[in-house]
């Protein structure tokens, strides 16, 4: 563990969340944010006073227009798995927003949630389901010709632009997480991802959404709309 991660019996029981769809964040990996709505810079003054741990969580996705009304009025519904990350760096801008920067810790399984007296959502949550997140083992094997085959048709189906040989260079257990992260996956993909008990298996479910894109594509006459 790094120095500033807790031992699994010092995780907290309650934490602040922070619903955003479409946003995958795993242990080790680094996620940007930026904040500027009142409840959650209210949120961050709170995170930053105990113990710089915060929640991420993605709202559930029944229909697109409805989440979006409830996201705004904060009580869309949530998934039942996020994963706390720890504040590691943050700038406040001339206009009063926050750019920080969350290391993931460990996943955690949602118990309970409320609105708190600041406005932004808190949870109870447990953390058994995903204790080895703070000692797994990062060592995998998976057939990487075949994973950078597919990334290198993906990205140009998604039209984006990539370095593709920096990406061959990098460690393969630090680029499964960091694909997982940064794929235009949609929520329910995003969750399959996270909720996955290992990174062995990680890697797996993420070459077969991979295929399953690139198959889909094929399908349909090679054309992609998002």
């Amino acid at each position: 563990m790094g120095r500033f991660d807790p031992a699994f019996d010092e995780l907290p029981t309650k934490l602040a969340i922070f619903p955003l769809p479409n946003v995958l964040m795993l242990p080790g990996q680094i996620l940007p944010l930026n904040i500027f709505e009142d409840r959650y810079l209210n949120m961050f003054e709170d995170v930053l006073s105990k113990g710089r741990m915060l929640g991420m969580i993605q709202p559930r996705d029944p229909d697109e227009t409805e989440m979006r009304t409830q996201i705004v009025s904060g009580v869309a519904p949530l998934f039942n798995v996020g994963c706390m990350g720890r504040v590691t760096n943050f700038e406040e801008t001339s206009d009063g927003r926050f750019v920080i920067q969350l290391r993931g810790v460990c996943r955690f399984t949602l118990m309970e949630e409320a609105i708190s007296d600041r406005g932004y959502r808190e949870a109870i949550v447990d953390w058994g389901r995903f204790r080895d997140d703070l000692t797994e083992a990062r060592t995998i094997s998976i057939d990487k010709p075949h994973l950078m085959s597919l990334l290198e048709r993906y990205l140009t189906l998604n039209n984006m632009n990539v370095d593709l040989r920096l990406l061959e260079k990098t460690q393969v257990e630090i680029l499964i997480d960091a694909l997982a992260m940064i794929c235009p996956f949609g929520p329910v993909e995003k969750q399959a991802l996270l909720e996955t008990g290992t990174l062995q298996e990680r890697a797996a479910m993420l070459i077969t959404l991979l295929e399953m894109a690139l198959l889909h594509n094929d399908e349909n006459g090679g054309f992609h709309t998002n």
